[in-house]
């Protein structure tokens, strides 16, 4: 592991990591950590790349992301852990869940997605555009690159076989907003294809633990300590 992971700590018990989403950092979970700290030892952690955490010389892709997390829970002694995983961090504990499954307590997946098709095309078109503007400057602007970069990881990832969403051992929280970015079809999916999951749809978009975290706190805790 190339990079040491910035995060943010608190509470006592099982640990719970939290993953934030694409361009994101741990300041997405503000309205969680001390609601979860309560029951929960909490690491919402920046992703490579994002908020204080190095981008390093590794690639730069949702895999990458996973191994990066095992790296973390190895480094500081944490042999399993509940993961909650917002977009792009859904999509990290999915893979990190698939490959890892003996370390993964209980998993919550808010507005994660399986390939990019899995997004309302309004959403999708503008950053397909703007991932190939991007591209094209990437080599003279440093900025352009890592726009790149970002929008790269919602162009050309995660790519999960829905087929593998069996092997998945965790008892799962499904859960989205009603008026998502992810198609409501396509996160009835995931769910569908989990063996021990829980689907739920709070009111709201797809920034639902921001925008409504009392209603996202009561169900993620629900789940946690159902």
């Amino acid at each position: 592991m190339d990079i040491h992971h910035h995060f943010i700590e608190a509470g006592q018990g099982e640990p719970l990591l939290l993953l934030h989403g694409n361009g994101e950092n741990s300041d997405y979970f503000k309205g969680q950590i001390d609601a979860f700290a309560r029951h929960f030892h909490v690491y919402a952690l920046d992703t490579r790349g994002h908020g204080q955490t190095p981008r390093g010389s590794a690639p730069f892709t949702i895999r990458q992301f996973a191994e990066d997390l095992l790296g973390f829970m190895d480094a500081h002694e944490i042999e399993r852990a509940h993961l909650l995983g917002f977009s792009d961090g859904g999509n990290i504990a999915l893979i990190f869940a698939l490959r890892h499954p003996e370390r993964v307590g209980r998993l919550i997946l808010n507005g994660a997605n399986l390939n990019p098709a899995g997004a309302k095309r309004s959403v999708q078109i503008p950053i397909e555009l703007g991932y190939r503007f991007a591209s094209l400057f990437a080599r003279k602007s440093e900025s352009a690159r890592r726009n790149a970069e970002l929008l790269g990881l919602m162009v050309n990832d995660p790519n999960i076989d829905p087929a593998d969403l069996a092997k998945i051992r965790s008892k799962t929280l499904v859960i989205a907003g009603t008026r998502d970015m992810i198609q409501s079809e396509h996160t009835r999916q995931i769910a569908a294809g989990i063996p021990d999951s829980q689907l739920v749809f709070l009111e709201g978009d797809h920034f639902i633990a921001g925008k409504h975290p009392e209603a996202f706190n009561r169900a993620v805790l629900a789940f946690l300590r159902g």
